[in-house]
């Protein structure tokens, strides 16, 4: 019999709805149980694309004598960590806190006032390299709660104490500066893996933001050491294994430092960044393989993840089921391949030779024998590409994780609009209008206050957080450049301004969570990037592209504000508050603004308009429409040249000579 979770929309909580514990989802009811039974609170934090927390649920939460346990001396919450990242971001902080490291599936135990008191993450069915087995995990919290419960309580209350008394280094007053940013630099410097391209060691994720802050850098300063780390640390993940060589898109990490073994989940963040990360690239050098992981990526997301409503899911799953009928269910059986595999479907010499290109050897660099695909050098011809994708097709696919989370479409939204007019792809630009479009119908309520997720076309209960509105806003803010439709700038202003009522503490600050929020033992705040640009950095930047559009002072203040912190932390810890040097840089320079003005049907306003959108300014923005056109601040009071479409280049609203000549914009916007 199903339990309280089979009327949840997210497919992490209905992935053990049929499980035979007896699962509350997080809610006020599931505490006041815990206190009317006297027990502790069991709370499992997860999402659907985690490989272990399938591990997890089959050995454990699938057992029936774990779970009668479970149900007998617990109330068990299941939380999914991407439903509420606050939740999420408060007890996790407590694990890592308490033991040095943390990861998911997270298991902690609290009281019935949500207190932890005993934490970890993955705890295996028996005893194994040092670590307990989850039901002596189970049977020992047990036996602390009955025979202990005050040093219990003690535990419980020094712990919520100290993560109020924890406090971050806002940086004080102030902006980061040149000295600040080539800090940064140097620190990155001495992280970059010359050899292997990326930053420190195994496991290695993709730095998307670290790139584009070098992007930014180089654009910005000239400085060639920039773009050489970006470039060597693009090329190298594009030939890796990390990146998916027939259907494009990146796995979520490389196990090893080389880019050979990934983790396979797809994620939508990972993918929307380095979408955009590689069409900056390309923007940069005319790189041909920037040109193509973008396109590829961006058709991937489209093909892989557009939902029937036109938003995006969240991510696949790494393991599927192998194709032998064994009903085995693995990671990565869907990507890998062996020589004779490669040989079946394209024949002895074809096989032969996209082994070779592939670096697909008979003792493989996967499990029992496969190798994940690899393009060391040289292109592969689009024929034996299209075989074997084709005959992938017919092998069981990874799971999907269809909620969209609106923080994460808010990227990808960014993403394509932008690859769809480097590329001259009007349906990519499309696709995130459509998507665009859901967020504002379903996303939004009448006082433009975000939901989190949804799904099916249902729109989920759990409340947007900072994230949500920055990245949306973002998302937004590109589309209107792109597109020259004023309603999606004025979108992101009622977005920012609920930031500037709902999320700013004083000094600048930001919290993850609104003022009137639901409160738990802490209210979380986080400036430091992660796999995405937190909150925090992510609305400095969409502030500060606002206020640059608009001339808001308002916009602008809050977001110098919120860099103080990336003064204090960029050149300490500038690969976790990368994205936070990346706005710094767009700061500096301005940024810059750019008005064209002219009929979007003709050519000349066209020309000017893409040269805008090629520049590598940092952080410019671009307005396009009519003389004094309504919609965009920036376009009034900008006339016609001789009856002429023309495009003035400013700063702060004050603009050089118009001109109606694309060299000539492109050379204003180079200096």
């Amino acid at each position: 019999m199903p339990n309280r979770l089979a009327h949840e929309t997210s497919p992490y909580l209905l992935q053990h709805a049929d499980n035979p514990v007896d699962w509350w989802p997080w809610s006020g009811e599931a505490f006041e149980e815990a206190r009317r039974r006297g027990v502790p609170v069991l709370l499992s934090v997860g999402y659907s694309s985690c490989h272990w927390c399938h591990v997890l649920a089959v050995e454990s939460f699938e057992d029936e004598q774990t779970a009668a346990f479970m149900n007998e001396h617990f109330v068990n919450i299941k939380v999914d960590r991407e439903e509420r990242p606050d939740v999420d971001a408060v007890y996790m902080e407590a694990v890592q806190a308490a033991t040095g490291q943390g990861g998911w599936p997270m298991t902690v135990f609290l009281t019935a006032d949500g207190e932890p008191f005993y934490f970890g993450t993955y705890f295996p069915p028996e005893p194994r390299h040092g670590m307990p087995s989850f039901r002596q995990v189970l049977e020992g919290v047990t036996a602390a709660w009955a025979d202990r419960r005050d040093e219990v309580s003690e535990v419980a209350g020094k712990i919520v104490r100290d993560l109020a008394g924890r406090s971050l280094a806002y940086g004080g007053e102030g902006v980061p500066g040149e000295e600040e940013l080539a800090q940064a630099l140097l620190g990155l410097t001495r992280e970059y893996d010359e050899r292997h391209g990326g930053f420190g060691g195994a496991p290695k994720f993709p730095p998307s933001m670290v790139v584009e802050f070098l992007l930014r850098h180089y654009a910005r300063t000239g400085a060639e050491g920039a773009l050489e780390m970006a470039s060597r640390t693009c090329g190298a993940m594009a030939r890796g294994g990390i990146y998916d060589q027939l259907g494009g898109g990146f796995a979520r990490y490389s196990v090893d430092r080389e880019w050979v073994l990934p983790h396979f989940e797809k994620m939508l963040y990972d993918n929307a960044l380095l979408c955009r990360v590689y069409a900056h690239l390309w923007r940069a050098t005319g790189s041909e393989l920037a040109r193509r992981v973008a396109l590829e990526t961006a058709d991937f997301m489209v093909r892989e993840l557009r939902t029937a409503e036109g938003g995006f899911a969240s991510a696949l799953d790494a393991d599927s089921d192998v194709a032998d009928g064994s009903g085995k269910h693995v990671e990565g059986a869907f990507y890998v391949w062996t020589p004779e595999q490669l040989r079946e479907v394209l024949g002895d010499e074809d096989g032969r030779r996209a082994a070779e290109l592939f670096a697909v050897t008979e003792e493989g660099t996967f499990e029992e024998g496969a190798s994940v695909l690899q393009l060391p050098d040289g292109e592969v011809e689009s024929s034996i590409k299209e075989r074997l994708l084709e005959a992938r097709a017919r092998r069981p696919r990874p799971g999907r994780d269809d909620k969209v989370v609106a923080a994460w479409n808010g990227l990808a939204i960014a993403a394509l609009a932008e690859v769809g007019a480097y590329f001259d792809r009007p349906d990519l630009v499309e696709r995130a209008t459509e998507a665009a479009d859901l967020l504002v119908r379903l996303h939004m309520d009448d006082a433009a206050r975000l939901a989190r997720t949804s799904k099916d076309g249902q729109v989920g209960a759990n409340s947007g957080v900072l994230e949500d509105y920055a990245d949306v806003a973002e998302g937004f803010l590109a589309l209107a450049g792109v597109t020259g439709e004023g309603v999606w700038l004025e979108f992101a202003g009622f977005l920012l301004d609920i930031v500037l009522d709902q999320f700013v503490a004083e000094g600048g600050a930001l919290y993850d969570t609104a003022h009137d929020a639901e409160q738990l033992i802490r209210r979380p705040q986080d400036p430091t990037d992660s796999a995405t640009p937190s909150g925090w950095t992510a609305a400095a930047g969409a502030l500060l592209s606002y206020a640059a559009q608009t001339g808001s002072q308002a916009h602008r203040a809050a977001a110098e504000g919120a860099l103080g912190v990336v003064k204090a932390l960029g050149p300490r810890a500038p690969r976790f508050i990368s994205w936070g040097l990346a706005v710094a840089e767009a700061l500096l320079d301005g940024p810059r603004e750019v008005a064209v003005v002219g009929p979007q049907d003709d050519a000349g306003t066209r020309e000017l308009h893409r040269t805008a959108l090629l520049a590598q300014a940092p952080g410019a923005v671009v307005a396009v429409g009519e003389p004094d056109g309504e919609e965009f601040p920036l376009l009034r009071d900008r006339p016609l040249v001789d009856g002429s479409a023309a495009a003035y280049v400013c700063r702060h609203f004050v603009c050089d000579a118009p001109t109606a000549d694309a060299s000539s914009l492109a050379r204003k916007l180079a200096n």
